[in-house]
């Protein structure tokens, strides 16, 4: 998800989709122990993804 998408979520969906992430990334690093993925650069890209939409609620809590 790209940081001018982000920007564009309000708050409420901002949150919703932060849980969501968490949970995906949560289940993606459990089959990669399990079993290792076809493409582990997807939790990479999930963790970012994570930071971007903890980074902007965090910007907007500030204000």
């Amino acid at each position: 998800m790209k940081q001018s998408e982000i920007k564009q979520l309000s708050t409420a969906e901002l949150q919703e989709k932060l849980s969501e992430t968490k949970k995906s990334y949560s289940d993606l690093k459990m089959a990669h122990t399990i079993s290792p993925l076809d493409n582990p650069i997807q939790l990479r890209t999930v963790r970012r993804t994570v930071a971007r939409l903890a980074t902007e609620l965090t910007k907007r809590d500030g204000q």
